[in-house]
């Protein structure tokens, strides 16, 4: 009952995932990325664990394949899980655990890798890739919001969608994108106001931190 997708920017070397569910608090359990390193999503009966881990195996300088391989070896739990790795090089891998019996499926492209659970239709992430892949020049939060949207407009999954989660990295350590809906009736339709909104935003928020003293002085 979830759809996502792993990507980085070859244009500019950001990293970042996007997510949406039927279920609560997806922005804070499924996606993980680090500046420089890479991305990952954790999903279907959900080990948050796997996330961090992840990234730390990218951190070591381990492939996609290799960062998939070294989560699901040994594990015990793995079966139930579903995974996506986008590493440093854009190189991608994914996992999809024996467990799951519900309709699942997976795509890769340029730099991306997208994912599905509990969904309508196996097509919907080879919709969500096509999204990505389409717009090579946008910003790579626009890219990834495309191809959640493409997802809801493939299928979607069975369940009406409630949270919704949009994250990027870029150079520093700290997020340069992390937006999240939570239990909302149209969290795509509300995702999308929230990065209408702060993209205008955005490059200030970054200044603050790195260089507070080069920003006008706001009121008295």
């Amino acid at each position: 009952m979830t759809y996502s997708l792993v990507g980085m920017c070859r244009r500019t070397g950001m990293f970042g995932a996007a997510v949406t569910t039927s279920n609560m608090n997806v922005g804070t359990r499924c996606p993980y990325a680090k500046a420089g390193v890479g991305a990952v999503l954790t999903q279907h009966r959900t080990d948050n664990r796997l996330g961090p881990r992840g990234i730390g195996l990218l951190e070591e300088g381990k492939s996609a394949a290799e960062v998939i391989d070294d989560l699901v070896d040994g594990n015990p739990t793995i079966g139930w899980r579903q995974l996506a790795v986008v590493d440093r090089n854009g190189d991608t891998g994914f996992y999809h655990g024996e467990h799951i019996t519900s309709i699942h499926a997976a795509a890769q492209g340029d730099g991306c890798c997208a994912i599905g659970n509990i969904i309508r239709n196996e097509d919907v992430p080879r919709k969500m890739i096509e999204a990505f892949e389409r717009s090579p020049d946008d910003h790579l939060a626009e890219r990834l919001l495309l191809a959640l949207e493409a997802g809801f407009v493939a299928g979607s999954e069975f369940k009406q969608v409630k949270s919704a989660a949009l994250l990027v990295v870029h150079e520093e350590s700290f997020p340069l994108v992390d937006l999240r809906v939570e239990f909302d009736r149209a969290p795509l339709v509300e995702l999308r106001f929230l990065w209408e909104a702060y993209q205008p935003q955005m490059e200030r928020f970054v200044i603050q931190v790195i260089d507070p003293d080069s920003l006008p002085v706001v009121g008295g």
